[in-house]
């Protein structure tokens, strides 16, 4: 993220299917609706709406996987084919963009930055910071659920279900020591005992309550350093539910307000941000479009928007 006047393309990815409550696919057009190019093109930005990857919906083709967790059977993953299928286009649509474009996606459900992250990055050494109340870290075979978006992480790792690694041409597309995770307050056990045995670096709230934002935000930056291009993946469940209720999976003792800003101010003034996921905004679960206009206001600090 170069000082100054940023080319910055929206590209939408309507897409639910990888989540276990329906609403999430209408997240772009919250986003929109709160205004988000209006604001980045206030702060001297240039904005491209590039329009949406087409998606299909849950209702349109047969159920893979189980109907609920209860059901889920063992390696199963809902809807993994038309998601990969998605995550095809995605990254697709992302590398024709014009060279030194800053990419800016809109969720949709988690399961999209399997497409977001290499066709936002290409061919650079990428740095991921996930900031989200979970780890999604889990594999096929680890998953509760079946839900893919409760996995991307584990494929971008290489882990997991070759219909996804395979996207990027196998194996990680994310090197563990590029990873980092900030606001983590529900981890499976399976993904505790992966984020330990890889060696992850992983921030949870008790270290951000201890710690502060400020402070995490500085070694955040550090261990990304050796990285070609730092990818923010954000999803609006890092925040508490009641700055955010409309998410599908809320936890409560999130990031509060001024927490979150500062942690985007800070990414701002280190002029390393090169692409953004905005993920798991779900207006069916909201009220009056909260979450979706706390997101364009963080997005704007992400941005440059200053107090003085």
């Amino acid at each position: 993220m170069a000082a100054g006047s940023l080319d910055v393309h929206l590209l939408g990815v309507q897409m639910d299917l990888g989540a276990g409550r329906r609403g999430v696919d209408m997240g772009p057009s919250a986003l929109r609706l709160a205004r988000l190019q209006e604001t980045l093109e206030a702060l001297g930005h240039r904005v491209t709406d590039v329009g949406n990857v087409e998606t299909p919906i849950a209702e349109s083709m047969p159920r893979s996987g189980a109907a609920s967790p209860s059901e889920h059977t063992v390696g199963e993953l809902r809807f993994a084919d038309a998601i990969a299928e998605t995550c095809v286009a995605t990254m697709s649509r992302l590398a024709a963009l014009p060279a030194g474009s800053f990419p800016l996606a809109l969720g949709g459900d988690h399961s999209i930055s399997m497409g977001t992250v290499p066709g936002a990055a290409g061919d650079a050494r990428v740095g991921l910071l996930w900031i989200d109340a979970h780890a999604d870290l889990n594999t096929p075979e680890s998953s509760p659920s079946g839900n893919v978006h409760g996995t991307p992480v584990a494929h971008l790792l290489g882990l997991g279900d070759e219909r996804f690694t395979s996207l990027w041409g196998g194996g990680a597309r994310v090197r563990p020591e590029d990873l980092v995770y900030l606001g983590l307050r529900s981890v499976d056990p399976a993904e505790r005992d992966l984020i330990q045995s890889l060696g992850l670096s992983a921030f949870s709230m008790k270290e951000i309550d201890q710690r502060g934002i400020a402070d995490i935000a500085e070694e955040v930056l550090a261990r990304l350093e050796n990285c070609d291009h730092l990818h923010v993946s954000f999803d609006a469940d890092v925040l508490d539910p009641s700055l955010a209720p409309g998410v599908g999976t809320p936890v409560r003792g999130g990031l509060d307000y001024r927490e979150a800003h500062l942690l985007m101010e800070l990414l701002s003034d280190s002029g390393r941000v090169a692409s953004l996921d905005l993920v798991e905004v779900n207006p069916m679960l909201d009220v009056n479009n909260r979450t979706a206009g706390v997101v364009v206001e963080l997005t704007a600090s992400l941005f440059g928007k200053r107090i003085l």
